[in-house]
């Protein structure tokens, strides 16, 4: 009896135990499941950027990678164009470029340089008004455009550190191509985009130009004469 007794107390044991392994085995299970999440999270946090987190959350598929990564580039550029000045006369310095021209046609390019010590932000077209030798007004009818006589010059948003310049170019007639009276131009007064002050320049030698010219909207570096 006392035999029967301690098996039966053994086998009780035993299956107390084997229950409590089982028990062990499926929390272990749960708390498996649960390392692998807190795994990857740990992971994702340690060794991580604000980008790269932002690029992981996004990146279901290369092409959700590509499309984040674009509109995070054109945030970016907007941001940086709103959060800088305009490029006023104040923060610029005019320049002549130089001049070329063929079959009646003239060509004349400015600079317009980021004196300033920071950035500033700029579009469109300057106001452009020629001078005389002593500086007064010369008549001059502008015609902006896109498309001159010397190619195409698009508009472009453009954002000038300090140090950096934009461009523009004016298109001129000559002789007999205009009916307009025509005269020697030795300089060239500009007002800047969304400006309403003014910058001057000389243009040495002079200019032979009819009254009338095209202006081009301001590029990048001196691409637009260039």
């Amino acid at each position: 009896m006392r035999m029967a007794g301690s098996t039966r107390v053994h086998s009780e044991h035993h299956r107390v135990r084997t229950l409590r392994s089982a028990l062990v085995v499926a929390i272990c299970a749960v708390a498996l499941g649960g390392c692998g999440s807190s795994t990857t999270t740990t992971v994702t946090a340690a060794g991580t950027t604000p980008q790269t987190s932002t690029t992981s959350t996004s990146s279901a598929s290369s092409a959700g990678t590509t499309t984040a990564t674009a509109q995070t580039t054109t945030s970016a550029s907007t941001s940086v164009s709103s959060a800088t000045p305009l490029c006023t006369a104040s923060l610029l310095s005019l320049s002549y470029l130089g001049g070329q021209g063929a079959t009646g046609h003239g060509e004349l390019g400015f600079s317009l340089r980021n004196t300033s010590n920071g950035s500033c932000h700029t579009f469109g077209y300057p106001g452009v008004l020629f001078l005389d030798k002593a500086g007064n007004a010369l008549p001059t009818q502008s015609t902006r455009t896109t498309h001159d006589f010397f190619g195409a010059a698009p508009e472009v948003a453009l954002v000038l550190a300090p140090g950096q310049s934009a461009s523009f170019r004016l298109g001129v007639t000559h002789g007999m191509a205009s009916t307009a009276g025509c005269t020697t131009a030795y300089g060239l007064q500009v007002i800047p985009p969304d400006d309403t002050h003014t910058l001057r320049t000389a243009i040495p030698g002079g200019a032979y130009e009819c009254a009338t010219a095209t202006v081009s909207p301001l590029r990048p570096g001196t691409s637009a004469y260039l």
